[in-house]
């Protein structure tokens, strides 16, 4: 409840968005000829594109700043009575930057003009952080494997890829993983149009639009301007392409094809890749300069025939418990042959030991190629990805313009099992899909005034589809299938095979909706820019898994030296199965900040500010966390919610856990002071000194708190050794007070 209420009072006082900067603006002070400064001259900045129009005038310090720009080609014109109107053309605005242009004026008569048609070269002269735009020069034209455009932050020249650890998996929309400047691999900040655009699960970014929707991105590091947090390694700022006045768009498709490529050397023939990315983009004016539209797609179809694996299954001969040959060197390799243990004698076991249960499920793998039980099998790797994009901008006038944009990723990625041979089952079929709306709104609430309105909500939805085999139930065995129709199984000790694995486990993830709503507002005053607002973010994660409930079994050898024999007297190693689980957590993210950036004269900016924001923890829906004090163990303290609870170890409802269903107690009175200076040495824009010195914080992934569901007392998992595959939990002494024996 104080998280809500300190929320709303956050929206309420400064609904600021920290993330509205996926636009630009130009700046620059009025002289004449003589380098006086000139007041109260008429500044009209347009966007040739569109036709939109913004005017100021240069304040008593002959100063002048667009801010909120929106981004594309403009053309900069001033006008003064008794001087020679300017005109300077080939600005571009690119992601967040800063452009200067300084406008010098010329005695001359009315209609005389002076055109300045050269591109404008320069360096950030105002910001304390390093970054680097990537264009659309380059998001249309670089190579890209799969055109994933967050392949190009890389281009950033201090960005590298930590790998995947845990937070790229099965269980999110696939995605690259990114360290920027040493950072967290997910300790980046993705936001799409100024909103947040990041998956809850692990903090990476959702699906990001093609190349051909997407207009450029901006990759920004080290000491950041106080408007900008949640992460503290990078922000990664992307917008997406508008309509313009012309109608423009394309048609593209790109195949990949095996026939097309020579054979590998080791191979024995060519690969048999067959991938078609196609699709197109098509952007105009509904109304002209008032009213644009812009959409796009991408599809993605890959086919390819599995890579063959080799495995080892029972012969016709096994099945008669005749294993002379699968126990000799020819099969097990030279100097690898076995014999079986007592009481088996020949390397023979009489057919009333062999399991039915292991004898039924047999029955199901396919024929051997020879007497070594050889059998070659592959994996289906087959997916179809679908990227949707659309956009409207709005200019209602001069002073006040819209924008609304709809984006979202559909990928099904097929499942491994070929619907026959069950050592093909490795990972379920996945359906993903990830989507996103976003609204915008900037006003200018006077000439030197400039308030950016956002709003979004985004989604994400990642569902196995079980592949509904069999369970050891269905072959006999007194077996719950609590994971449903599938199996997990892994024969080792000598040659054998593997079934199943944690890719082949049921379960899904929604998350959403997450809402954030904010605000920028930008106030021109003399020399200075300030800046302010705050921001109102809240994520969620619906989670469930059946890993612990998918019964897992081991055959190693341990009782007849063999795992195929082990199997099929249907003695196993290791039993394991436990309950489903899941959890529901949420989290609040809010913040305010206020800064300035200090024009102190023509070569130096200073800027300084500062940032509060606090950490809400993430809670969890259902209480499920526990926590270890280690003072009260020492007093040997049970807790009253769980009493057969080790010692020290206590939960939500506990007198003595103080943080309700959070995993952690919030910290409010977090402030993050960032000071800086810009310093340009010459004077042309070319060549800038950075210093600066600033705090920030970061944030866990919604996923981080998994274990503690995972395990008792919210769930469970046994392991069992030395089992009969026809009732592994049979020697089960059971638990007290919950559970009987078996």
């Amino acid at each position: 409840m104080r998280s809500g209420l300190l929320s709303i009072c956050c929206l309420v006082l400064f609904c600021g968005m920290v993330w509205a900067q996926a636009t630009a603006q130009i700046g620059g002070t009025v002289r004449d000829e003589s380098g006086a400064i000139i007041p109260g001259v008429e500044i009209k900045a347009t966007q040739t594109a569109t036709g939109a129009i913004r005017t100021t005038l240069s304040n008593e310090e002959g100063r002048y700043v667009f801010a909120n720009l929106s981004l594309g080609p403009y053309m900069l014109e001033a006008n003064q009575p008794g001087f020679k109107s300017f005109v300077q053309t080939g600005i571009v605005l690119q992601v967040d930057s800063n452009l200067t242009v300084n406008v010098s004026l010329k005695v001359g008569a009315p209609g005389e003009q002076v055109t300045v048609e050269a591109g404008l070269a320069q360096v950030e002269t105002r910001s304390t952080s390093v970054s680097t735009v990537v264009d659309n020069l380059r998001v249309a034209e670089m190579p890209l494997n799969g055109r994933n455009p967050i392949e190009l932050v890389f281009l950033a020249g201090m960005a590298s890829s930590p790998g995947n650890g845990a937070i790229n998996t099965v269980r999110n929309y696939p995605t690259i993983v990114v360290s920027v400047a040493g950072g967290l691999g997910n300790g980046v900040s993705y936001l799409l149009d100024g909103t947040i655009y990041q998956d809850p699960y692990n903090n990476l970014a959702l699906p990001i639009p093609f190349p051909d929707a997407l207009q450029e991105f901006k990759v920004e590091t080290s000491v950041l301007q106080p408007q900008y947090g949640f992460h503290s390694g990078a922000t990664v700022n992307a917008v997406t392409k508008s309509g313009t006045n012309v109608f423009h768009g394309d048609l593209f498709e790109f195949l990949r094809n095996g026939i097309f490529n020579s054979r590998d050397f080791f191979a024995t023939e060519r690969d048999s890749l067959k991938r078609n990315q196609f699709g197109g983009v098509l952007g105009g004016p509904i109304v002209k300069d008032k009213l644009f539209f812009f959409g796009g797609y991408q599809g993605t179809i890959q086919r390819s025939d599995p890579a063959f694996n080799t495995g080892y299954v029972p012969t016709a001969a096994m099945l008669q418990g005749d294993f002379t040959t699968f126990a000799s060197d020819v099969c097990q390799g030279p100097g690898k042959g076995k014999t079986l243990a007592a009481p088996f004698l020949g390397n023979r076991i009489t057919p009333d030991r062999l399991n039915p249960v292991a004898m039924n499920l047999a029955n199901t793998f396919p024929t051997p190629l020879d007497q070594c039980g050889t059998v070659k099998y592959g994996y289906v790797a087959n997916q179809h990805e679908d990227l949707y994009v659309g956009r409207i901008d709005w200019t209602k006038s001069q002073k006040n313009s819209f924008f609304g944009r709809f984006s979202a990723g559909k990928l099904n990625v097929g499942s491994t099992f070929d619907g026959k041979n069950p050592l093909s089952i490795n990972t379920y079929a996945i359906d993903d899909l990830d989507y996103q709306a976003a609204f915008g709104n900037t006003y200018l609430i006077g000439s030197n005034i400039v308030s950016a309105f956002r709003l979004s909500a985004s989604r994400t939805n990642i569902v196995k589809l079980n592949d509904e085999f069999n369970s050891l139930a269905d072959f006999g065995s007194k077996y719950t299938a609590l994971g449903g129709k599938v199996l997990n199984m892994n024969v080792i000790g000598g040659v054998g095979f593997v079934i199943g694995g944690g890719g082949a486990v049921p379960g899904a993830s929604h998350n959403g909706p997450n809402p954030s709503i904010a605000e920028d507002i930008s106030w021109i005053k003399g020399s200075h820019q300030f800046g302010f607002g705050g921001t109102l973010y809240h994520q969620q994660m619906n989670y469930w898994s059946g890993l612990n409930a998918v019964g897992s079994t081991t055959f190693d050898g341990s009782v007849t030296g063999l795992g195929l024999a082990d199997l099929l007297i249907g003695n196993a190693r290791t039993f394991t199965q436990g309950t489903t689980y899941g959890f529901y957590t949420r989290q609040y993210y809010e913040t305010l900040y206020a800064q300035d950036t200090w024009k102190a004269n023509r070569r130096l900016t200073l800027n300084y500010g500062v940032r509060w924001e606090p950490y809400v923890s993430i809670s969890n829906k259902w209480g499920q966390i526990h926590y270890v004090d280690p003072a009260l163990f020492a007093q040997n303290y049970r807790s009253p919610v769980f009493p057969n609870a080790p010692p020290g170890v206590i939960f939500p409802g506990d007198p003595n856990y103080v943080c309700g269903k959070n995993y952690s107690c919030d910290k409010w009175w977090n402030f993050f002071p960032r000071v800086g200076m810009a310093f340009d040495p010459i004077g042309d824009g070319k060549t800038t000194i950075r210093a600066a010195y600033g705090m920030s914080a970061d944030r866990p992934h919604m996923f981080y708190p998994n274990q503690m569901s995972f395990g008792p007392p919210f769930a469970d998992r046994v392991t069992l050794s030395n089992v009969n595959l026809s009732n592994p939990w049979a020697n089960f002494t059971g638990v007290p007070s919950f559970s009987g024996p078996g």
